[in-house]
């Protein structure tokens, strides 16, 4: 008898517009003679579950539970797709601990700690990972931009604590640069981090766990048009993508056991993806942030790694929901 899937998106953050997309993907792809994929979509209005065909009816909250041609559905496992809250934050996956269902990401802990990217970086440094020096400021406390350069040397990214998508992010090269970036981050979270800026090359790695073996997809390097690899970059084609990566074998090596490390060290589960820049000079990774919810768009950069690999979308996709089944 096939798996019930339940084919999570939406979302309530302005991150949802990506959601949509990935859900797209991965709805197109995943392996219809061995699974039967049920799509939900969250949003502002409520829980939908949306069918091929018929009108969208709302999500049984009491026990995940949907109507589909008057029949109750209750599934197997949860794939999401939702980048930002509430898929990415651990919200959701503790609603599903609490059910018992099983999902395709990390656990609560484990989403909630990477969407706060202050405890990210802080927890990695605890762990023997590179990681650029930083400062956590938060509205209820302000801090000046004097102080906050008296502790961090320019230039600078000020961005959102916790979000992705590069929303509300800045590069800041001027001291009079500063306060005009907080603002503009400050609009999008009540914390924000300044991170000093580390000079190297930016990749990106995904990595994920099949019949329990850690797996590190092919590396992509990612080069912009533009300051930094900021949300037009990344969804607007700005930006640059080489996979595989053209380095040498020690640097591949290195960045694969440093993203190997970092899904070990903050106990991840699915697919995530990381973003590393490496500093030449020191011949050393450091590690940006961790993305536990990756894009899953035709354009997006964990699909091109899994085609490098040699692997199509369903059989990855299957590995996915296989390894929460099992």
């Amino acid at each position: 008898m096939k798996k019930k899937i339940a084919l999570v998106t939406g979302g309530l953050s302005n991150e949802a517009q990506i959601s949509y997309k990935s859900a797209i993907t991965v709805g197109n792809n995943v392996d219809r003679e061995r699974f039967d994929v049920y799509r939900i979509d969250i949003n502002a209005t409520g829980w939908w579950y949306e069918p091929v065909q018929g009108e969208k009816s709302k999500v049984n909250r009491d026990d995940f539970s949907v109507t589909d041609n008057g029949k109750k559905i209750n599934f197997d496992a949860i794939l999401l797709c939702i980048h930002g809250t509430p898929g990415e934050d651990g919200k959701l996956q503790g609603y599903f601990d609490m059910l018992g269902l099983s999902y395709t990401s990390c656990d609560a802990a484990t989403s909630a700690l990477t969407f706060n990217k202050r405890y990210t970086v802080a927890v990695a440094a605890f762990g023997g990972i590179h990681v650029a020096h930083s400062k956590h400021i938060f509205r209820h406390t302000p801090v000046s931009s004097e102080a906050i350069l008296t502790a961090l040397k320019l230039p600078v990214f000020v961005k959102p604590n916790n979000g992705g998508s590069s929303i509300g992010m800045s590069k800041v090269s001027v001291a009079d640069e500063l306060e005009a970036a907080l603002h503009k981050a400050f609009r999008e979270d009540d914390q924000v981090l300044v991170e000093e800026y580390i000079s190297g090359r930016e990749f990106t790695i995904g990595v994920f766990k099949s019949k329990g073996k850690i797996m590190v997809l092919p590396i992509t390097e990612v080069s912009t048009q533009n300051e930094f690899f900021d949300f037009e970059a990344k969804y607007q084609g700005k930006s640059v993508e080489t996979t595989p990566a053209l380095i040498d074998d020690a640097m591949k090596t290195k960045l694969e056991a440093a993203a190997k490390k970092v899904y070990e060290v903050l106990n991840c589960r699915g697919v995530v993806r990381i973003d590393f820049i490496y500093n030449e000079a020191q011949g050393q990774p450091y590690m940006l942030e961790v993305n536990t919810v990756p894009g899953q768009s035709e354009a997006s950069i964990i699909p091109q790694q899994v085609k490098t690999m040699g692997w199509n979308l369903k059989d990855f996709y299957s590995a996915l929901i296989d390894e929460v089944l099992n």
